[in-house]
């Protein structure tokens, strides 16, 4: 062993005492010494990414340890390595890797880090343990969405992918996050794919903060490694430059046959704060609803729940009449049947009594809400109203003005607006790209009508009840 290749030898040893094993095999282990000529050293890794993220981080890390053999060293030069190694080194200027550097979000090499860490990469969103395919508790309600999954996460690299993007969407407290984060645990029990879970919270803050800190051709280079890229609470994306870097990652990854899944509480066409391409490519993959909880579905969860339980605490137990009580009042989601259960077991275990149907309906009063009124959206007015009034629906989204299309598209409108929280701009882009006065004129127009019309007044309440029901 040459003197530099000695001295190089316990830099890496420094450097793995002072970072820890962990980040040391996934940022250094592939990292050669090239050579050291007056104050500088010159060091070489495989990728770009790992060159622009040491730089990023670790620069003032790799310099203290050199200079702790070596006082003299005062540069650093990183290069990025091909694949054949030349005997020569290349003429051109290596890039310095500068002292100080602001830095970024924790990012993991997607091509040195071990599996077991990539949900973490690129700053990935914690991961329930809880929330697998074993403990998700299928029913009529999302039959569809768990099958889906289940064969999104079973796939293998290289397998054609049949959903892309997948896109799950429902209500609070219906499954969305367990599903997706059951897709995450799986792809990421074996070695073959990476498997990357964001909120998009967690998607945007990356992002933001890799602009911030010049690393984002590395996160980006890095996102568009991901085989299975998981967007979760996709309506909180926000900003015109993130929306632009989703759609291109979202495009690089269908493009290049990798699998996105994304969730959101509503479908695409509904998230008016996107761009109309990124709703496009959503809307043109799988797109799958999971409607409310049935009461025997609610069952089953309140079962499972139980079950989980008793795995810590061996003699709880709960009556089969209790479990049948809060099936059929608990109505709202499944995070209150969860909830409900915490409180039956603290209550059992604190005060030492078993659970019965007096404690349980002491306990869970306030989660026995009123039914909430059915979610209507623009799309089932737009039917009912086109079915009602013997036209189409494209009549209504159309330009014509005649009289029998007139009427029924001003009384969609109107039921849009005093049905729906949307606002008259989104109303009127879904009735055609029409402008907000447009909206106004007709909503004015039919109060005013109904006023002094009785049959139509009577056709309008018609409507609304076909609707809510």
């Amino acid at each position: 062993m040459t003197m530099e290749q000695d001295r190089w030898s316990r830099v890496k040893g420094r450097l793995r005492s002072s970072v820890g094993e962990d980040v040391y095999t996934s940022w250094f282990a592939r990292m050669d010494l090239e050579g050291v000529q007056d104050e500088s050293v010159r060091l070489s890794v495989p990728t770009r990414f790992l060159k622009s993220w040491i730089q990023a981080h670790y620069a003032e890390r790799v310099l203290s340890c050199w200079q702790a053999e070596m006082p003299e060293v005062h540069r650093i030069d990183l290069t990025v390595r091909s694949a054949v190694r030349p005997v020569v080194q290349p003429k051109e200027a290596p890039a310095p890797v500068e002292a100080r550097r602001p830095p970024a979000p924790e990012l993991r090499s997607t091509a040195t880090a071990p599996v077991s860490a990539n949900h973490d990469a690129l700053g990935g969103s914690p991961l329930d343990p809880r929330l697998t395919f074993a403990s998700f508790v299928v029913g009529r309600s999302n039959t569809l969405a768990h099958a889906a999954a289940r064969q999104v996460a079973e796939g293998r690299r290289g397998d054609p992918v049949m959903f892309n993007p997948l896109y799950i969407h429902a209500g609070v407290g219906l499954g969305k996050t367990h599903l997706l984060q059951a897709v995450t645990w799986a792809g990421n029990s074996g070695n073959e794919r990476k498997v990357l879970y964001l909120t998009a919270e967690k998607f945007m803050y990356g992002f933001v903060a890799a602009l911030k800190t010049q690393t984002a051709l590395a996160f980006k280079e890095a996102l568009r490694g991901i085989d299975v890229l998981v967007i979760d609470d996709l309506q909180f994306l926000q900003g015109k430059s993130t929306q632009a870097e989703f759609c291109h990652t979202l495009n690089a990854l269908i493009d290049a046959g990798r699998q996105v899944v994304i969730a959101a509480d509503r479908p695409p066409s509904d998230l008016e704060s996107l761009d109309d391409r990124v709703r496009s490519r959503l809307a043109g993959g799988l797109v799958v609803e999971m409607g409310s909880l049935g009461e025997e579905l609610r069952h089953g969860i309140l079962k499972s729940r139980v079950a989980a339980a008793r795995a810590h605490h061996a003699t709880f137990e709960v009556p089969e009449e209790v479990l049948h009580y809060l099936a059929r009042t608990i109505t709202h989601n499944g995070r209150d049947l969860e909830g409900a259960i915490n409180r039956l077991l603290a209550h059992s275990k604190l005060n030492n009594r078993p659970v019965t149907l007096e404690m349980a309906e002491h306990e869970v009063r306030d989660l026995v809400r009123p039914q909430e009124p059915k979610r209507i959206k623009i799309e089932d007015i737009q039917r009912v109203v086109a079915r009602q009034y013997n036209v189409s629906r494209s009549d209504l989204l159309s330009s014509r003005r005649t009289a029998n299309v007139v009427r029924p598209r001003q009384v969609a409108m109107y039921l849009a607006k005093t049905l729906t929280l949307r606002s008259l701009p989104e109303i009127g882009r879904r009735f055609g790209g029409r402008d907000h006065t447009t909206v106004l004129h007709a909503v004015r127009k039919i109060e005013a009508l109904v006023s002094k019309d009785t049959a139509l007044s009577e056709e309008v309440e018609s409507l609304k009840r076909q609707l809510q029901e």
